[in-house]
């Protein structure tokens, strides 16, 4: 029996904040992405007109700025624990999010089996977004269900963590699920909660809710 364990990445490993804000900030372009994210949650644009836009936004992006970025991101603790812990009793980890790959696939090093996330031109860029590239909440779904299957996990041994509505979609195909600094929207949908730093107490929040059956 194995298990599949499901991370969002704005707002859930990262408290807080999301990845194109910790862009902007070493841009220095945080008020325009401050607006482009008020925007998103009034569903004034959707992931694909959001993707364009920092596309345009962030035209002289550089692999060092992502670099930048990513380390002085504020993660929450132990998630190198929390993956080896997951990889130790055989089950598989994975990221899933609609924020840029390039900046996504930085989580790899934590010790995560998979991430998959929006796929970006590569920076600094030299070709437009492909707008089928750009992920939507409801393409969480899909990517969950074709992981679980590839890797042989029955479905009721799936858990998923998220802290937004953009994870309502799959918190509503999964019994398992736990809302990780969540707002009052997903709080709801989820079948336990974490508030803190710890993603290890969250994991550990997740492991409570899949006992007996989770070794």
């Amino acid at each position: 029996m194995t298990y599949l364990h499901v991370f969002d990445m704005d707002g859930t490993l990262l408290k807080g904040t999301t990845a194109s804000l910790e862009i902007a900030r070493i841009l220095r372009c945080e008020p325009q992405l401050t607006d482009l994210e008020r925007r998103f949650r009034r569903q004034e644009i959707d992931t694909r007109g959001f993707a364009r836009s920092i596309h345009r936004l962030w035209s002289g992006l550089t692999e060092s700025d992502v670099m930048s970025a990513f380390v002085s991101s504020p993660f929450l603790t132990d998630i190198p624990r929390v993956c080896a812990d997951i990889r130790a009793r055989g089950h598989h980890s994975m990221v899933v999010s609609m924020s840029p790959d390039f900046y996504a696939r930085l989580l790899l090093r934590f010790g995560f089996d998979e991430v998959v996330a929006s796929r970006f031109p590569a920076p600094p860029f030299t070709s437009p977004v492909v707008a089928e590239d750009i992920l939507t909440p409801h393409d969480k779904v899909g990517i969950v269900e074709e992981a679980r299957r590839r890797r042989g996990v029955d479905l009721e041994h799936c858990v998923a963590y998220g802290d937004s509505m953009s994870d309502a979609p799959l918190f509503r195909h999964l019994t398992n699920t736990v809302a990780v600094n969540g707002d009052g929207h997903i709080a709801d949908l989820a079948s336990a909660r974490y508030t803190g730093r710890s993603l290890w107490d969250a994991y550990s929040t997740a492991r409570g809710i899949l006992t007996p059956t989770c070794p």
